[in-house]
This record gives C-alpha cells, structure tokens and sequence, in this order.
C-alpha cells in the first residue's frame, strides 16, 4: 500500500516526522511505548521528528519476521530483485533535493555535501541494479566423464545492520542494497542521531515493491544495538554489518566469531596525507582542507596527520592557515555558502574538546586563531547563523607534532589536522604507516616512482594519488585494514562476497559411483626413469 509524506504545499516536508518502526510491514511503536526526539543539528529549537525507543523485543520481532520473510526474498529470481533495487534508486532520484534537506538539517551536513550523499544512494542502487544479472557462478570441468561441477552464490539469511549518523543515507545504502540484491533480509537499526532519514530511507525500499518482512527499522540507542548483538547468540541473525568505532567493532567481532560468523566492520581511522617537495601545493591545500574540515572532521575518513616534507611545510603552512581563517562556518540550512556545520551531538563535542589538552600534553602547538565552541561573542564574521543552538566549533591545526604523540595516534572525529614535518618519501611513508589504523591515505607528488612506491608501501584500504583521504565512489571497494576493519569491503562487486556464501554442486550422470582422486583415468603413463645414477 502507497503511503503519502505529510507535506507542506511547498514540497518541503512537515516540521516534525514522526517515525515509527518497521517490523513484518507493519508500522509499530516500541514495546516500551517510549519515543526520543530527534532535533536539529543545526539547531536544537528545531524538532525534526521523533522515533520509538525500542528494546530486546522490539529488535526480535523484527528478527523473526526477517527470518520468516527469507524463503519468499531469497527464492525471488536474482533479476527480479535488481528491479526492485533500481525502483529505489528512481525514488531516491525523484525526491534528491527533499532528502537531501532532512540530512542536512537532521545532522548539519551542508546542502552540497547532503546532495552527494543522497546521489551516492542512488549511484548504489543503479549499480546493485545491474548485478542482479550477473550474480555469477562458475561451471568446472570434473576430472571424471559424465559430471558437471558448478558454484552458487547463496543468500546467507537475516542480516542485521547498525549504522553511524554522519552518513545517515549513504552508508546504509552500501549494506542494505546489496545484502537485499543477494536475497538477504534486512534488519535495521540506526543511528539515534538520524532516525527521520533512516525512516523515510526504509519506506522508500519497504513500497518499492519487497515482499513484507524484507526490510525491517529498529530505532533506538545502545540498548537496541545490544539486543541486535544478543539475537546473534539466538540464533536469529546470520550476519552482521557495522559501521562505527574501533571499540564497539571488537565487540561485535566477539559475538559474531563464538558464532562463527563473519561480520562487516567499517571502523575508525587516522588517516595520513603526504605531501612531498614536488607536490603542487595549491591542490594539496585544496584536498587537505576538504578531507580535514568538511563535515566538521567527522568522517572515518577525515584528514588527521597532514605530513609534510619539511623543504616545502613553511610555505604549506602559511597557504593552509590562510584558506582556514577564511572560511565560513555555520547553520546549513541558512545558507549554501559554509565549508561545515555543527558536530552532531554531544558526544562528538565533548571528545572534540578533549583533544586540546591530549595536543598540548604532548607539546603540540595549536597555530590556529581561534579555538573551542564557537559563540556569538567569537563568531565574528566567519560564522553564518546563530551559534547558541548547535555545537559549533573551530577548525584546530597542529604543529610540531611528531608520529608517537597521543594526538597523532588518537581518532578524534572533529574539524582537527595535525602537521608532521618529515625528511624525504621514506620518512614519511613511515609515518603514514606509524598508527595501527588503516583505512584511507593520500600523497601528493608528481613523482611517478614515489606515487607507485606509496601505492604499494602504504598499510591502507584506500588511497588517493593527488586527491584528498574523503570520497567513494560505489563501483570501488571501501574499507581498511588494522584497527580500521577486519579486511571485508562496502560497495562494488567485492561487496557481495560479505553477503552470501559459496555453495558448491556436482551433477554425476554416470549411473555409477564414481569417486573423485581415486576412480580418475589419467592415462599410461610410460616406464619409470631409473633414477639409480643420481645416488
């Protein structure tokens, strides 16, 4: 059944949404009957919707109703269900500019940013859309006559998925699509900063045509997780796919290896950007402040050690701090014309602030103007809005850093970059290689042997040559390596071996029992060399 969005007559969509669950096609409140408020970013005044606040039952009966919903889903031809996955890049298509204005306002990503992120959902689902025809297995010559050996990729089951707010759409997207494409069922739980565009997100897969029970939304904060975690143990949930902290992804791997099985962990990072004496350092400025300072720093991506050759760090320097006292800070849905908004909520804020005392412990100096919350008695001319409702901060960079400090090694997940001075490509590939994270890495250098001895040097997932450390595009393996996963990847083709499993099949047609390394005719062989002269 088509369920219209409560509008105003301008297209935008009512001030508060309100957001149920999604359990076996039906809309439910939590068990609990209790709901948390989802308010803006950008401002606080602001009550984008509200979500139930669900529990252990809550999350299981979206588990069993999953588990129930899989025969129907997974036996649906692999076709079929990549038009289904293409409906839902249509929607997403025709509703870009509305969704794109929920994720800024629900987390304060600025409208250009929060339209890349609903362009890379749609980008996902065209290409998930493809593969439902090239879900491929493999046909095997058998060392005996009269048999077929073949390979099946099979759906694993109920998968369950909790996300992280900073990419409320498109990350989710990463999971959901393919996990569905392969004919798993979805349960879904996520981020309590984010619940309105998840909402919309699942009714739109939910009335794009899966059967009920196909996709299932599970608000609510780390009570839900756990209980997530707990189904596991149950025997209701056959994978898990997580995006967030490196802490919370060893618990996940814990309860996911007693059950042998193989999680998806996208995790932390402190992502190395090296820029050696050949660079052009206009562009490497230009990647630096994006990857550091858009979102707010708050990307597993972000820019955190910025090293540099020391031949060329002063005039670096002077060029990066001269962009940064420039640009405009601010509420994104006042204006198009800021590099970043708020932190997302209270916990971002409270590490942010932390990081000061952790740089300067360690000798670290802070050469920025400005430092901590932004307020209307700093705000200046930089800043667009009014500060007081949402956790603005200022962009902090670091020097004098050296790769063993805390701040060089600690994730800090706000507008923050530390500069490590280094001497030639060595140094600084093992500096880049210095912290246990491994997700994304950047050099700059028109030096084809230093781009090719960084490509294969560097201990990352990803890696950009004359680009930042931020961005994905869907067709590309995303994910790291160290404290930065556990080595499976999001989106492309590599992203369907996370969601299902090898199934391998052997069709004998002989009419006879005929066993493999034992009834093979390999033919006469000729006499035996006599091998007596060798000793």
């Amino acid at each position: 059944m088509t369920r219209k969005l409560d509008t105003h007559p301008n297209g935008h969509f009512l001030p508060t949404i309100v957001a149920r669950n999604l359990i076996g096609g039906e809309e439910r409140e939590a068990d609990s009957k209790k709901r948390f408020e989802a308010r803006s970013a950008c401002d606080t005044q602001d009550l984008v919707g509200t979500a139930p606040d669900s529990g252990e039952g809550d999350v299981d009966a979206a588990c069993k109703a999953a588990g129930v919903a899989f025969s129907k889903w997974s036996n649906t031809p692999a076709p079929v269900r990549g038009e289904v996955i293409g409906r839902i890049g249509e929607v997403l298509s025709a509703h870009k500019e509305r969704l794109a204005k929920v994720v800024c306002r629900e987390i304060g990503k600025t409208m250009k940013e929060a339209r890349g992120e609903v362009q890379e959902a749609i980008d996902t689902a065209h290409f998930f859309q493809s593969e439902g025809r090239r879900l491929y297995g493999q046909t095997v010559w058998s060392e005996m006559p009269n048999k077929e050996l073949f390979t099946y990729r099979r759906a694993l089951g109920v998968a369950a998925m909790i996300t992280a707010g900073n990419f409320p759409l498109a990350v989710p997207s990463w999971k959901i699509l393919p996990a569905l494409l392969c004919g798993n069922t979805v349960v879904w739980k996520p981020s309590e900063d984010a619940p309105v565009i998840a909402y919309l997100f699942a009714r739109i897969i939910e009335e794009a045509g899966v059967p009920a029970g196909t996709i299932n939304l599970v608000h609510g904060g780390r009570p839900a997780g756990e209980a997530i975690l707990r189904a596991v143990d149950k025997g209701l949930v056959q994978k898990v796919s997580f995006t967030g902290s490196t802490n919370v992804g060893r618990l996940v791997g814990e309860v996911c290896g007693r059950n042998l099985q193989i999680p998806s962990l996208e995790l932390g990072g402190k992502n190395p950007m090296v820029v050696l004496k050949d660079a052009n350092l206009d562009l490497a400025v230009d990647g630096a402040l994006f990857a550091g300072f858009g979102t707010a720093g708050q990307r597993c991506t972000s820019l955190a050690n910025l090293i540099v050759d020391k031949s060329v760090a002063t005039e670096l320097k002077k060029k990066l701090l001269a962009r940064v006292e420039a640009i405009k800070i601010g509420n994104p849905t006042q204006s198009e014309g800021m590099l970043y908004g708020p932190l997302i909520g209270e916990r971002f804020y409270d590490r942010f602030m932390e990081h000061y005392a952790m740089a300067r412990a360690d000798g670290a100096k802070l050469i920025t103007s400005k430092e901590g919350r932004i307020t209307k008695e700093n705000m200046g001319e930089r800043f667009i809005g009014d500060p007081s409702n949402g956790l603005y901060v200022w962009p902090a960079i670091w020097d004098g850093v050296k790769i063993g400090m805390k701040i060089a090694q600690t994730e800090v997940f706000g507008p923050t970059i530390n500069i490590l001075e280094v001497d030639g490509f060595d140094e600084a590939l093992a500096t880049a290689n210095g912290t246990p994270y491994g997700l994304s890495s950047s050099i700059y250098t028109n030096d084809p042997q230093a781009m090719l001895k960084f490509k294969t040097g560097i201990r990352a997932g990803m890696s950009s040559i004359n680009n930042s450390t931020s961005g994905a595009e869907a067709h590309l393996p995303f994910g790291g390596t160290g404290w930065s996963g556990n080595g499976t990847r999001e989106s492309g083709v590599w992203v369907l071996d996370a969601y299902t499993r090898w199934h391998a099949v052997n069709v004998d047609l002989a009419g006879k029992l005929q066993l493999a390394q034992i009834d093979v005719d390999f033919g006469q062989t000729r006499e035996a060399t006599d091998l007596s002269v060798l000793g």
